[in-house]
């Protein structure tokens, strides 16, 4: 064993008192029977991408769903499995550091542990780089003692978020082989879960008898579909930079002469930034996709914030807090078509002491106005899925001193005779991403650990976790298994007007919906955020009493049971059947027709793939 990794942690009191806590297991995962019913096979959300996918996917698209039944269900064609052989398991953590990733663990080890005893989980250690050298632990009581319901994910570690590459394919097919896997068990967010699907359709087609199961584990929270309601991490995530916020609000209104402008993590989409403005109640919010959908340059957005300022110093108001996305300097069109020049200079080779110097005259243009930092920034190496080092670039910093710059101009012309603006810049990430995670993210991981033995046991390849209805108490979630493939899109980029698509299937990350019941509670009170101070403290992470059971607004506001309405369908079919018997009556029949023609036909107009523009590839 590798001494860096499964080093029991010297534990506070706190820390201790967490360990002893043990989540709660929903009906349909109790007990050592599996209890499966298989839906109808699926597609994909897309109908456009339907047939790219399933070229791409032959093995492992339009797999059925699954969902896991309690003891009590009555469902005759249920597939029931009492027989668990000893099994080998392995799960390896891909994608970057969220709260509850560890209880995915000790949720699968419970599991594989309660079914048969003999069988056996191996954790990789070092993230993806472990996978492919083969580096692994068995995971046993004593390694997890420490670690059970506690953040990080330093229990097995991570690298690099990428199982891409022919050769690291071929390396964890190799390992998978050469340590007789029955499963291997893939934690991250959208990238890591598009290659757990590329793994397991190769896995497929090489008769390779490991199977592969994702689990949505990224505090980002844009790995979001009908079938993924939620992600490990993001709850607390938002909860703590949440109480981070609004003591920084607190801090705004005490002093009454700073403006604080605060960067969250989040990655593309605004998901965080948007749940933290819910709880905390700052008096600005710069959404990502706003300024993309309206394409706000950067002008427009140093504008939209003097205004602000402006109309608050009107009140005599010269505090105030501002929150942006770290993805917002991909949402600005100018800065985002300045990046995508800068990364094809550096996929020629072009060194960064000369790109700039091979800039387009525009680009040169906009690389020379902005401040050294940024141009510092702009030029560091992509990551590993080829996106910007967002956490790197200090747009936090460049809108305070646009937004300063600004607003002396307009002190020298006389369009603004308040005090003198003054800025302080912070990037909350790091520090939250490490926190002990909330009691939801405890469950919820815990949870999606015995789900994928479940999937094991059943025998599927390609399958992601689920749980829906999280909303609701914990006895009353309902527990799955989708395939991977039913939430991929082909992300298509048309290199010039009327030129064909061409994209990838991949699992995309899903920006903030601005359709949605967030986006539309965050606008209803946008007025009164900005003017009147309403901030609002959650407070610290609680465990028990008040609060604990807290639920984040972006789970809370949405109507998201998408499996709970397909079962709903299912029950209205059923009791058609039922009424609708040969002996019925004309008039009943007829007006069941009629319906049935009339949903139907609208259902086959919205399922086109031309439907809402798209044209099929």
């Amino acid at each position: 064993m590798d001494s860096d990794y499964g080093v029991p942690r010297e534990l506070s009191e706190l820390q201790k008192k967490r360990t002893e806590y043990q989540p709660e297991l929903p009906p349909c995962l109790q007990g050592t029977t599996v209890r499966v019913e298989f839906g109808d096979s699926t597609t994909c959300a897309d109908p456009s991408s339907a047939n790219v996918i399933s070229r791409a996917f032959p093995h492992t698209f339009g797999q059925p769903l699954a969902h896991f039944l309690r003891a009590t269900a009555k469902i005759p064609d249920a597939q029931i499995i009492t027989e668990h052989p000893p099994m080998r398991v392995g799960i390896v953590f891909c994608g970057r550091q969220s709260s509850g990733g560890h209880n995915v663990v000790w949720g699968l080890y419970n599991a594989i542990k309660l079914h048969n005893p003999d069988s056996i989980l191996l954790g990789f250690l070092g993230g993806t780089e472990g996978l492919f050298a083969q580096k692994t632990m068995e995971i046993t009581d004593e390694v997890l003692a420490t670690y059970k319901n506690q953040g990080g994910f330093d229990l097995l570690g991570r690298t690099v978020d990428q199982i891409r590459t022919t050769e690291q394919v071929n390396a964890t097919m190799k390992a998978c082989r050469v340590l007789k896997l029955d499963g291997l068990v893939i934690v991250g967010g959208v990238t890591s879960n598009s290659d757990a699907a590329q793994l397991a359709e190769t896995f497929a087609e090489d008769k390779c008898t490991t199977k592969v199961v994702g689990v949505p584990v990224t505090l980002y929270g844009d790995l979001k579909n009908q079938f993924v309601e939620a992600n490990v991490g993001f709850d607390t995530v938002c909860k703590v930079n949440s109480q981070l916020i609004s003591n920084v609000c607190i801090d705004a209104l005490s002093a009454e002469k700073y403006y604080y402008f605060i960067r969250l993590m989040g990655r593309h989409a605004s998901h965080v930034a948007a749940e933290c403005a819910l709880q905390s109640h700052p008096n600005m919010l710069i959404l990502g996709e706003e300024v993309a959908l309206s394409k706000l340059t950067l002008f427009d957005i140093t504008k939209q914030i003097c205004d602000a300022v402006q109309a608050r110093a009107a009140k005599d108001k010269y505090h105030g807090v501002i929150l942006i996305p770290e993805g917002l300097i991909e949402s600005i069109p100018e800065l985002y078509a300045l990046l995508q020049e800068i990364h094809g200079l550096q996929d020629q080779g072009i060194s960064t002491d000369d790109i700039s110097s091979h800039l387009s005259p525009w680009a040169t243009a906009l690389f020379q106005f902005l401040p050294p930092f940024i141009r510092k920034q702009l030029l560091l190496n992509p990551e590993s899925d080829e996106a910007a080092q967002l956490s790197q670039i200090e747009t936090e910093k460049l809108l305070a001193q646009l937004v300063e710059k600004e607003m002396s101009n307009r002190m020298k012309e006389g369009t603004y005779k308040g005090k003198k603006f003054n800025a302080i810049c912070h990037f909350f990430g790091y520090q939250a991403r490490g926190s002990l995670p909330s009691k939801f993210d405890c469950d919820y991981a815990y949870v999606l650990g015995h789900i994928c033995y479940h999937i094991l046991a059943a025998g599927l390849n390609g399958y992601m976790a689920t749980v829906t209805n999280l909303k609701n108490p914990v006895n009353k979630w309902r527990c799955g298994a989708a395939p991977l493939t039913v939430m991929m899109t082909v992300k298509r980029h048309s290199r010039a007007p009327g030129a064909i698509p061409i994209g990838k299937p991949a699992i995309h990350p899903v920006s903030l919906d601005l359709k949605g019941k967030v986006y539309e509670l965050l606008r209803e009170r946008a007025a009164s955020f900005l003017m009147d101070d309403l901030y609002r403290n959650p407070g610290p992470l609680q465990f028990e009493g008040p609060g604990a059971d807290a639920k984040t607004y972006t789970l809370s506001v949405e109507d998201q049971d998408y499996m709970g309405r397909i079962k709903k369908l299912q029950e209205y079919l059923d009791k058609v059947k039922t009424i609708v018997k040969p002996g019925v009556s004309q008039d009943v029949l007829k007006a069941a027709l009629i319906s049935m023609a009339s949903v139907t036909e609208v259902l086959s107009v919205m399922t086109m793939p031309s439907f809402n523009g798209h044209q099929p590839l």
